[in-house]
């Protein structure tokens, strides 16, 4: 069956792939997010250490799916992964380094002896849960404004700007998306942390987390409104049967009119984030994390297909129009798609193992006797 799909709808599934991991990214940065409100919520030793518990538990989730996502990029689409990664290695440096300060804190903030203080490892914990975050949705802004690069007719990448990804941060479109994961994220740790925490005397805590939901979603709002709007209004990149790239008026609205379940699925991803906070910030519900984890990943779904289906590169050159990419002109070969297709075919079996060891993780919600019993990260 599988073997018998041609090269196209093979290049279209892996996107849907990659599109899928990617968005659990994002809901998963609900961890980053948590990391950024921990000096807003704890003011004390105890609730810090609920904090930290609670996030450390899952800690590895999101750089484990920023791998997979980077490494199905890679066996599916290598150009991109080759352009990007080649070429615009400045963002990428910056945004694995701030995960590794991440992974670091994590592991040394309560060592006996640890020279730096716990406070320069929360810094540095805040520092991947904003700056990182940050970049990432900079980097993801350029599938729609474009990059600056060059491709020769053998796919050597010439980067023409000096800052080699890091002048994507600089576009107020990208920027506004980096800013709207932040808060996105920020809201979805808040939730995650309700949902987590035993709050028993802790009242304080409770509140100070649920106060956090609304803050922080109202936060995000400007941004998101700024990103619909960019996504209706701004020229778009499209490639016609000949594979020719030119510069389309509302692109990205002729996507959304062109394909009507990805406006569905943004509509629906928005409703759900938006029914998890007010559930979350006005009543005593604790499961707004799973609506609104949803939603993300609806929203997250919308984004990249609208990027990358209706002949769209998804991948556009600033600098030379022929040299933007596409699902079609950036993939692997057809035996190589199809062999990772059997492999794919294990992915249930892996999300079902994660749901499972999850569900024992969180059994039980965290109590402020337990995180200072075992100590804390």
């Amino acid at each position: 069956m599988i073997g018998s799909l041609d090269l196209t709808t093979l290049q279209q599934l892996w996107w849907l792939l990659c599109s899928v991991v990617g968005s659990l990214f994002l809901f998963l940065t609900f961890i980053q997010g948590g990391q950024t409100l921990l000096w807003q919520v704890a003011k004390t030793d105890t609730e810090k250490a609920m904090v930290i518990n609670s996030l450390g538990r899952k800690w590895e989730l999101t750089f484990t799916t920023l791998v997979l996502f980077g490494g199905a990029l890679f066996a599916a689409f290598p150009k991109f992964y080759a352009t990007s990664f080649g070429g615009a290695y400045w963002v990428w440096i910056l945004i694995l380094f701030t995960f590794v300060l991440q992974a670091v804190s994590f592991e040394y903030r309560s060592k006996p002896a640890n020279l730096l203080g716990e406070r320069i490892f929360e810094l540095f914990l805040f520092i991947n849960g904003s700056v990182g975050i940050l970049l990432i949705g900079a980097a993801v802004g350029t599938f729609f404004t474009g990059s600056n690069f060059l491709l020769s007719e053998y796919n050597l990448v010439t980067w023409t700007n000096p800052l080699r990804g890091l002048e994507a941060a600089f576009s107020l479109f990208n920027l506004s998306l980096g800013l709207f994961l932040v808060f996105n994220a920020r809201t979805l740790g808040a939730m995650y942390l309700v949902n987590n925490l035993d709050f028993a005397g802790q009242p304080e805590l409770e509140e100070r987390l649920r106060k956090a939901v609304m803050t922080n979603f109202i936060c995000s709002l400007p941004f998101l409104l700024y990103i619909l709007a960019g996504l209706l209004l701004m020229q778009g990149f499209a490639v016609d049967e000949q594979g020719v790239v030119s510069m389309a008026a509302r692109k990205y609205l002729s996507n959304l009119l062109a394909l009507p379940w990805i406006p569905g699925l943004l509509l629906a991803g928005l409703a759900l984030v938006i029914l998890a906070v007010l559930r979350t910030a006005r009543s005593s519900a604790t499961g707004g994390i799973w609506f609104a984890g949803l939603g993300t990943v609806l929203v997250g779904l919308a984004i990249f297909f609208t990027a990358g289906y209706n002949n769209t590169p998804f991948y556009p050159s600033k600098a030379d129009l022929q040299s933007s990419l596409t699902i079609y002109n950036a993939s692997s070969s057809h035996y190589t798609l199809t062999a990772m297709t059997y492999v794919a075919l294990t992915i249930p079996f892996v999300l079902a193992y994660i749901f499972y060891v999850w569900r024992a993780m969180d059994s039980r919600k965290l109590t402020s006797e337990e995180a200072t019993r075992y100590g804390s990260y």
